[in-house]
């Protein structure tokens, strides 16, 4: 792909489309950028930007854009049926992505990870992992780091990419080396549409790997082992209930064959669902021809990572959870099964298309006594508890007042869980910023021990439902 002397509109100024304009102009391309959000950071950007060389698109020059642009590049929040992707395509023009750019222009080597949940946990652990065993490794992508960023690497560096579904919508020449995918449950059915739409773009990832390449999917996950027959890849398995070709479960230790890797024991979070991250990096990292010992030795020292079942303090016997990362029910219902406390659960934010039968059904039987239903969808998440019998709850309209209830309502030796369940764009511009206001709420509270919270100062905000049965 040649790019100088090429025209591109770059849409949408998140982290990946400042990244995108960034290479685009690295490359002589001439870049307009626009986006419809005005705000200090937004602002900021495209300051820096057109310093470099973009030009600022004005929202009534945008029907212009696909007369004098060759290509569209997309920012991932903004969805594959956006009027001006359509009108591009529609002229037969290029509508692509960061991570497309990124995929026709890399060198190093790459292995992605794609799945509804523990994308991230997998490819911190993977990166740590490969770097145990002596290699230069990199995590990118929808973890933090734009791709397109990493196009210097060499060949024999590793970039360790978490994948999303949005990254997927415009990603087509991709060819991992390795290809994982974790597992598939819904989200992002407001996006997506419907369920077979969302599988569809998570097998994608799949779509370009021949007999070179290798696959790495989850027996346990039935959508996911079905994966197996799209693919021309050599596929190995990982599973926590059967012994499969490539990594599984089995008395309690991780085996990689017929060579036992490690100790669940030793694992920072032996619930069922991180065994089943670890196995996927056991996998990788073998086919990476990293050292058994190299390998036990970092999936023992692992911490794991922020915002996803993160330890933040106990205060008075009350444990303190930070899982702002559970974006989707199951998410949460893998949350709320790994506490082994009674639990007081923080809930809501912006629906993403659910049905929250699935969540008050794993709450009933679960050991969450209280719940905090909070945000855009608090009436959504209400219906369904009622729905499904569960009346130990406050309704609340924002973030703050929602922890500090959940604060009030914990008793000694319960855990204070937030796992929201639902995005945070309500009040939010991501997840961390959201688990970073729990974290600075908790920790303020530690240092105001003394004080006594008013139930009277948030039952203003908020009505309270607590029902008996």
């Amino acid at each position: 792909m040649y790019l100088k002397n090429q025209t591109f509109l770059v849409l949408g100024l998140s982290k990946s489309g400042c990244a995108a304009t960034e290479f685009l102009l690295s490359k002589k391309a001439l870049v307009y950028v626009y986006d419809d959000i005005s705000n200090p950071r937004i602002e900021q950007a495209l300051s820096a930007l057109t310093e470099k060389g973009a030009k600022k698109l004005e929202r009534e020059e945008l029907s212009s854009a696909v007369t004098r642009c060759d290509g569209l590049v997309l920012s991932p929040g903004i969805p594959i049926d956006h009027p001006i992707a359509v009108e591009f395509r529609r002229n037969g023009k290029a509508v692509l992505g960061e991570t497309e750019l990124a995929a026709r222009y890399m060198r190093a080597t790459s292995i992605a990870v794609t799945g509804t949940n523990g994308k991230t946990t997998t490819v911190s652990l993977l990166t740590e992992i490969l770097k145990h065993g002596g290699m230069s490794a990199k995590s990118c992508g929808n973890i933090g780091a734009p791709m397109v960023e990493f196009c210097d690497m060499y060949e024999d560096e590793v970039a360790v990419a978490e994948i999303s579904s949005f990254q997927l919508e415009t990603l087509n020449s991709f060819r991992p080396h390795i290809a994982i995918v974790l597992n598939v449950t819904e989200d992002h059915l407001n996006r997506h549409y419907n369920m077979e739409n969302y599988v569809f773009l998570k097998r994608k990832l799949l779509k370009n790997l021949t007999e070179t390449e290798y696959c790495i999917l989850n027996y346990d996950d039935s959508i996911v082992r079905e994966f197996s027959t799209k693919t021309k890849s050599k596929i190995l398995y990982f599973s926590v209930r059967e012994r499969v070709h490539g990594a599984y479960y089995s008395d309690g230790a991780l085996y990689f064959g017929d060579e036992k890797i490690l100790a669940a024991s030793e694992l920072f979070d032996d619930s069922l669902h991180n065994i089943q991250n670890a196995l996927a990096c056991i996998i990788a990292a073998k086919l990476m021809g990293v050292k058994t010992a190299d390998i036990a030795a970092a999936l023992a020292s692992f911490k794991g990572v922020r915002h996803r079942l993160e330890f933040v303090d106990e205060i008075d016997g009350v444990y303190y959870v930070n899982d702002s990362k559970a974006t989707n029910v199951d998410a949460t219902v893998k949350a709320i099964s790994a506490i082994d406390t009674e639990v007081v659960l923080l809930l809501g934010g912006k629906n993403k298309g659910y049905n929250y039968a699935k969540l008050f059904k794993a709450v009933g039987m679960s050991r969450v006594k209280y719940a905090v239903l909070y945000g855009e969808n608090r009436y959504e998440l209400l219906e369904s508890a009622r729905g499904l019998g569960f009346h130990a709850f406050t309704l609340c309209e924002s973030f703050d007042f929602a922890v500090r209830i959940a604060i009030m309502k914990a008793e000694k030796g319960q855990t204070v869980l937030l796992s929201p369940a639902s995005a945070s764009f309500d009040e939010f511009a991501g997840y961390e910023e959201r688990g970073d206001r729990f974290v600075e709420i908790v920790r303020s509270i530690a240092k105001e021990e003394n004080e006594a919270i008013e139930p009277s100062d948030a039952l203003d905000e908020c009505v309270s439902k607590e029902e008996k049965e």
